[in-house]
């Protein structure tokens, strides 16, 4: 007999100490629903402080000048490029380092306004643009000539490795308008081309 009253006693104690817990348990998740809703009321100087507009350091605005990394911009390589590419897949491609100018494309980058130069992600495709803008026209021929040597290396680089990209490299497209080149090594060349044209007025 003691011993069914002493369980009844044990499992209404657990059924208040349960139920305690449960409380608590509740109280707690409304504190902290509470607490999340205050946390995220912006005060007035918040506000403020998000509507102010970020400035543009010196530094900024140098980097966005010059190679072919730049953001794009109206009536930059770098759009003419995008704007080409948009119209005309190429295989996955990755702009040059600006450092590699001169070994690439035997080139001065002092001879250029801006220049944005695309080459193969993988070395089983010829497919490559640039567009470079010089900044005197009386070097254009020396860009030309340039770009040249560039083309014949591709060509070189492929002769005994793949033929079907190097026949795409021989057929590779240089032309010129106003101060912009285009060099383009691709099987719809034609049609890169003429987007090129219609870009550059």
């Amino acid at each position: 007999m003691k011993k069914r009253v002493l369980n009844l006693l044990m499992v209404v104690a657990m059924g208040i100490a349960l139920t305690a817990c449960g409380g608590e348990q509740a109280n707690k998740d409304v504190n902290v629903d509470k607490g999340t809703n205050t946390s995220t009321t912006d005060t007035g100087a918040n506000k403020d402080k998000d509507k102010e507009p970020v400035k543009e350091t010196e530094t900024d605005k140098e980097a966005g000048k010059g190679d072919e990394t730049e953001g794009t911009k109206a009536g930059s390589t770098n759009e003419i490029v995008e704007a080409i590419l948009a119209k005309v897949e190429q295989p996955v491609q990755m702009p040059i380092e600006a450092d590699k100018l001169k070994d690439m494309y035997y080139l001065d980058a002092a001879l250029l306004e801006e220049y944005t130069i695309k080459t193969p992600m993988m070395n089983v495709k010829t497919n490559e643009i640039a567009v470079l803008k010089v900044k005197d026209a009386k070097d254009i021929p020396a860009v030309e000539e340039a770009i040249k040597k560039r083309a014949t290396d591709v060509q070189k680089q492929f002769e005994t490795y793949l033929q079907d990209q190097y026949e795409n490299a021989k057929n590779y497209k240089l032309v010129t308008k106003g101060n912009y080149i285009l060099f383009v090594i691709a099987e719809d060349a034609d049609k890169m081309v003429a987007e090129f044209e219609a870009l550059v007025k």
